[in-house]
């Protein structure tokens, strides 16, 4: 039963990645505090430019390196891959997420298509919702701008873990707007452990510079 259950996983990953990659969904519109609207405005207003926040810099060159191989076939621009990439990192070191697990969530939301957009008007790497615009009290922000979109997303995510007591499951379902439903969580994992998981101790020894499932 786990087995079949496993073998279903897969391929409806597969299904949702190869017909685009977007099982977005619509992140809901609550009602929130002053105080909280006031965080979340902070939150996506420091404009500091991003650095890669590994320490090591053997690790953040072997980091970036092995994310751009995984990367090439989707966007084949090297220099454009690194900057993704790096920004990825830090809005999600930034925001207190595994930046594994973002681009895990980037996969199956938009499939790093910069300008996707949803059937409910989600837009972008991360498919926010406009209406955070005005959330934020940032309505002239352009959610198809790379770091924009990426700042939004992360923060909206943390939010939601917030809201969630740290309960990743929960915290993606509501991004999604499928809150109690395990099929987006289960794609978002899905795609984060399979494409995006980051061993550096196996990296630096070469057992995964010949991974070529990506």
């Amino acid at each position: 039963m786990l087995r079949r259950a496993s073998c279903r996983l897969a391929f409806a990953t597969a299904l949702a990645l190869a017909s685009g990659g977007a099982l977005a969904g619509a992140q809901q519109y609550e009602p929130l505090a002053a105080s909280v609207r006031a965080a979340l405005h902070a939150a996506v207003s420091d404009a500091v430019a991003p650095t890669l926040p590994i320490p090591d810099a053997g690790e953040r060159a072997r980091w970036l390196a092995e994310m751009s191989r995984r990367l090439e076939k989707r966007i084949p621009d090297a220099a454009y891959r690194s900057e993704l990439l790096t920004s990825i990192h830090y809005e999600a070191t930034r925001a207190g997420l595994d930046p594994q697990m973002v681009l895990g969530l980037i996969q199956v939301e938009s499939n790093f298509r910069k300008y996707a957009i949803s059937s409910a008007g989600a837009r972008g790497f991360m498919q926010v919702m406009p209406f955070w615009l005005n959330v934020m009290n940032r309505p002239d922000d352009n959610l198809f701008h790379l770091r924009t979109n990426l700042r939004y997303g992360c923060t909206i995510l943390r939010h939601y873990l917030d809201i969630e007591k740290g309960d990743l499951f929960r915290a993606l379902g509501r991004y999604n707007g499928s809150l109690g439903k395990a099929e987006y969580p289960n794609l978002v994992r899905g795609a984060w452990e399979r494409h995006w998981s980051w061993r550096p101790e196996q990296l630096a020894a070469g057992s995964l510079g010949t991974d070529r499932r990506n």
